[in-house]
C-alpha cells in the first residue's frame, strides 16, 4: 500500500505559506522602489529567511528526510551584518494561528540556530529514500519588481514525486481574471492576491487562497481542455536569458497559436497551466550544456501532471529526478495537456531540428 502523503502535503502547505509571509515582508520593507536593480540583499535576505523557515517546518516533521536546497550558510557566517539582517526578519515571522505555527516548530530560538538551519540542505538527491527539494524564492527578477515569484516545496521518494506545494503570493486567486491583461505584468494592487497550489501523487492537485494563519479551504484544480490547438495560450518567461523565447514563437507558429504568449516569472507558469489561465509550458535549453536544477521542477511536474496534463523534457522524456540535485538526464521541458501534448513535442523537435 501507497503512504497516503496527506501530512507530508499538509506541513509543506503551512510550510510554504509561512514563508510566503517573510518573503512579503522582506519585499514591502527592502525591494519596493530598489531603484538600483544591483542590490541583491532583498532576494538574498528571502532567500536565506525562507529556507531557514521551511527546513525548521520539514526538520520538525520529519527528521529523518533530506533536503536539496539551493542556499548554505558559510557566505551568511562569513558577513555577521546580513545574518544579523536577516535574523531580524526571520524571528518574528509566525502563522497568526497557533496550533499551525506550533506544528512548524514555532520560532527558531536564536540566530545561530537559524544558520544551522540554513545548512541543512546539503542533500546531494538521488534515486533512494526521502528528499525534499526546496526553492525559498524562484524568480528572482519578478519577485523584485513586484511581478510572479513562487516559494516551492516537493517531496521526492525514491526518484519520485509524491508531494509538492508551490505559493504564489501575486497570483491572482480569481482563475477567472488569471488570463485577462498582463496577468505576469506586474500588479501593484494588493486585492484577491495569493495562491496556495499542492498536489499528492494519484490524488489531484488543488488551490487555495494564501493567508496569513491556518489554510484556507482548498478546491480541485485542472488543465483546461484544449479541443482546437490553436485556441491554446503559451506560459513562458519574461526574461528572455532563461528560455529561448525565438524558438518558442517559431514553435507556436508551427502549431498555428495566434494568443499572445502569458509572461511570468517562475514556477508560477506550472501553477497557472495547472488551473487553466494558460496551457502550454516551454522551457526550450538555451545552452547544450545546462542543465535544469531539481528544485525549479519538482513540485510544479507533480501538480501539472495531477491537474491533467504531462511534463516531459523536449524530447518527450518524463522529467527524471533520481539524478542528484540536476535533471541531468533531461534537456528542456513541455508541459501540456495530455490530449495535446505529443503534437507540442512534434513541434518542438522540428524546430530544433532534434
Amino acid at each position: 500500500t501507497t503512504m497516503s502523503y496527506s501530512q507530508e502535503r499538509f506541513i509543506a502547505e503551512l510550510a510554504v505559506q509561512r514563508a510566503t509571509l517573510l518573503t512579503q515582508k522582506v519585499f514591502h520593507e527592502k525591494a519596493k522602489g530598489t531603484l538600483s536593480k544591483d542590490d541583491k540583499s532583498p532576494v538574498t535576505i528571502g532567500d536565506f529567511g525562507a529556507q531557514a523557515l521551511i527546513i525548521q517546518a520539514i526538520r520538525k516533521n520529519f527528521p529523518q528526510d533530506e533536503i536539496v536546497a539551493e542556499e548554505e550558510a558559510s557566505s551568511l557566517r562569513a558577513d555577521k551584518a546580513l545574518s544579523a539582517e536577516i535574523w531580524r526578519f526571520v524571528k518574528d515571522i509566525r502563522l497568526e494561528d497557533e496550533e499551525s505555527n506550533n506544528l512548524l516548530g514555532g520560532q527558531l530560538a536564536s540566530e545561530d540556530a537559524m544558520l544551522d538551519t540554513i545548512d541543512q540542505g546539503k542533500s546531494q538527491g538521488g534515486g533512494k529514500g526521502r528528499i525534499w527539494a526546496l526553492d525559498p524564492i524562484d524568480g528572482t527578477k519578478g519577485f523584485l519588481r513586484g511581478g510572479q515569484y513562487a516559494v516551492c516545496l516537493g517531496l521526492i521518494e525514491d526518484g519520485d514525486v509524491k508531494a509538492g506545494a508551490i505559493g504564489c503570493p501575486n497570483l491572482p486567486i480569481d482563475d477567472s481574471t488569471a488570463l485577462s491583461a498582463g496577468i505576469g505584468a506586474d500588479q501593484t494592487d494588493g486585492a484577491g492576491k495569493g495562491v496556495l497550489f499542492s498536489a499528492i501523487k494519484g490524488a489531484g492537485a488543488t488551490s487555495r487562497p494564501l493567508t496569513n494563519g491556518a489554510l484556507a479551504a482548498s478546491k480541485p484544480i485542472s488543465m483546461r481542455p484544449v479541443p482546437d490547438i490553436t485556441q491554446a495560450v503559451f506560459c513562458e518567461g519574461v526574461e528572455a536569458g532563461h528560455s529561448a523565447q525565438d524558438d518558442n514563437a517559431a514553435v507556436a507558429k508551427r502549431l498555428g497559436i495566434t494568443s499572445p504568449s502569458v509572461r511570468l516569472d517562475s514556477q508560477a507558469k506550472y501553477c497557472s497551466i495547472a488551473r487553466g489561465a494558460g496551457d502550454i509550458y516551454l522551457r526550450l535549453p538555451v545552452k547544450k550544456d545546462y542543465r535544469e536544477k531539481i528544485w525549479d521542477h519538482a513540485a510544479g511536474d507533480l501538480i501539472v501532471r495531477e491537474a491533467g496534463g504531462q511534463v516531459t523534457d523536449i524530447y518527450g522524456k518524463r522529467l527524471d529526478f533520481s539524478k542528484g540535485r540536476t535533471l541531468a538526464d533531461n534537456m528542456g521541458v513541455v508541459a501540456a495537456p495530455k490530449a495535446i501534448q505529443d503534437q507540442v513535442i512534434d513541434a518542438v523537435k522540428v524546430v530544433l531540428k532534434l
